[in-house]
C-alpha cells in the first residue's frame, strides 16, 4: 500500500479484472476525436496520460450513430473500419500497463447538426438547430446502435465503455419531464422515463457479455428546470446496477443550466456530498467528479467514504502525470489545472483542438517534444511575474 495517499492509490477489483488504483481520467472532447487522420495524435495523448499512472482512462464522446453526432460527421463509433484504427489507441494504452474505455454519446438535441433528434423535438437553448422528434423505430433503433458501437469498442480493444447519461444528453432528455413531452412507453412516468436508458444497458450487456466494464455516467443534479428529482436518480441507480453496470460515474448540471459547476470559483470537491449520498444507495463503486484537482482532495474523498473513485478530466491535461508524482511523494510538482477553461472547454467550443493554459503539450505530444539541447546556454531568470515564470 503507497504511504503517501493509500486510498486514492489502492487497486479496485471489479471482479473481472482489476484497475491499478482509483483515479478516472474523465471524458473530454479534444478535437482529435472527429477526424481518423488525428488517430495517432489521439493515440500518444491518451498513451502519455497511461504512462502517468491513471488507473482507468475514458474518452471524449463517440455517437453510436450519425443523428448522434455533436458536431456533422463527428467522432463516431458505428464502423468496422473505425474500429480497426482504434486498434491503434487502445494498443497504445496497454503497452503503457493502462485501461481504457470508449465514451458513447449521442448529443440528441444539443447536436450542432440539421439532423439531431431528440425525445420530443425541442429546440435547445445552446444550439440553432430544432431536433426532429424520434420515432419509437428510432428510438428502438438507437438502442441497436449502442450495442452494436459497444460491440465494435470492444473489437477495437477497449476495456470498457462509458454510457453518457449526464450533462443533458439524450439518455438525460429521455430521463427529464423538462425534454421528454412523450405519451407512449417512451415517456410520461418516471417508470416511462427511465425505460430508455435501462434499455440501452440491457442491449449492450447482452452484446458484450460480462467480462466487459460498463461505466454509467448518471446525472446527479440537473440544476435545470423540468429536471429529475432526487428519488428518480436513486432509482435509475439501483436499476442500473440491476442490469449490470460495473461502475456509476457521476455528472452535475446541463450544458444549459446556469448555475456554474466547474469553474475557478466552485469550491474543490463542492458536489462530493452528492455522491456520497448515491454511494449510500446502491453497492456498485461510484466515482466522485467535479473540482477535484490535487491528490490530497482525491484521497479525502475517498478515504471518507464519499466515493470510491475519482474522476480527474482537465487535472489530465494540466499534468499527464498527476498520479505517479503522488505515488512518488512527489504532489508539489503537480502542475495543478486552475479551471480556466481557457485552451481546453473554450478551444472546444470554438471547434479548435484542445490544450492547456498551464501545460502547452496536452494534445501535442506528437508534435511539442521537449528534448535535451545539444548546446547548453547558461540563462539567468529575472523576476517571478508572467515573462519569468513563462
Amino acid at each position: 500500500m503507497n504511504q503517501h495517499y493509500p486510498n486514492m492509490l489502492k487497486p479496485l477489483d471489479l471482479g473481472f479484472t482489476t484497475l491499478r488504483n482509483r483515479v478516472l481520467m474523465g471524458s473530454m472532447h479534444t478535437g482529435l476525436e472527429d477526424r481518423f487522420y488525428h488517430i495517432d495524435k489521439l493515440a500518444n495523448y491518451f498513451a502519455e496520460r497511461a504512462r502517468g499512472g491513471v488507473g482507468m482512462i475514458v474518452t471524449g464522446g463517440y455517437s453510436p450513430n450519425r443523428r448522434g453526432d455533436l458536431l456533422p460527421y463527428g467522432s463516431s463509433m458505428n464502423s468496422k473500419v473505425t474500429a480497426v484504427l482504434h486498434k491503434h489507441v487502445t494498443a497504445k494504452v496497454h503497452n503503457e500497463g493502462g485501461k481504457i474505455a470508449l465514451q458513447l454519446l449521442h448529443a440528441g438535441r444539443y447536436g450542432y447538426t440539421p439532423y439531431s433528434v431528440s425525445p420530443s423535438g425541442i429546440k435547445s437553448p445552446i444550439t440553432p438547430f430544432k431536433p426532429a422528434k424520434m420515432s419509437a423505430r428510432q428510438v428502438q433503433g438507437t438502442i441497436d446502435d449502442y450495442a452494436r458501437a459497444a460491440e465494435l469498442a470492444q473489437f477495437a480493444g477497449y476495456d470498457g465503455i462509458e454510457i453518457m447519461g449526464s450533462e443533458g444528453y439524450l439518455i438525460n432528455q429521455f430521463l427529464a419531464q423538462r425534454t421528454n413531452q412523450r405519451t407512449d412507453k417512451w415517456g410520461g412516468s418516471a417508470e416511462n422515463r427511465m425505460r430508455f436508458p435501462l434499455e440501452v444497458v440491457r442491449a449492450v450487456r447482452n452484446a458484450v457479455g460480462p467480462n466487459f466494464i460498463i461505466i454509467y455516467r448518471i446525472s446527479l443534479m440537473d440544476l435545470v428546470d423540468g429536471g429529475q428529482n432526487w428519488e428518480e436518480v436513486e432509482a435509475l441507480a439501483k436499476c442500473l446496477e440491476a442490469e449490470g453496470v460495473n461502475i456509476l460515474n457521476t455528472g452535475i448540471g446541463w450544458h444549459e443550466a446556469r448555475i456554474p459547476t466547474i469553474v475557478t470559483s466552485v469550491p474543490r470537491g463542492a458536489f462530493a456530498f452528492a455522491t456520497a449520498k448515491l454511494k449510500q444507495a446502491v453497492n456498485v463503486p461510484v466515482c466522485a467528479s467535479n473540482r477535484i484537482n490535487t491528490p490530497e482532495l482525491a484521497e479525502d474523498i475517498i478515504a471518507s467514504g464519499q466515493a470510491d473513485m475519482v474522476s480527474l478530466a482537465r487535472p489530465m491535461l494540466a499534468d499527464a502525470y498527476f498520479v505517479a508524482k503522488a505515488e512518488a511523494g512527489k504532489a508539489d510538482e503537480i502542475n495543478t489545472c486552475i479551471a480556466c477553461n481557457q485552451a481546453c472547454l473554450d478551444h472546444t467550443f470554438k471547434n479548435k483542438r484542445a490544450s492547456c493554459l498551464v501545460n502547452p503539450r496536452a494534445c501535442h505530444e506528437t508534435e511539442l517534444r521537449y528534448l535535451p539541447t545539444l548546446h547548453k546556454k547558461k540563462l539567468a531568470v529575472v523576476g517571478a511575474g508572467p515573462a519569468g515564470l513563462a
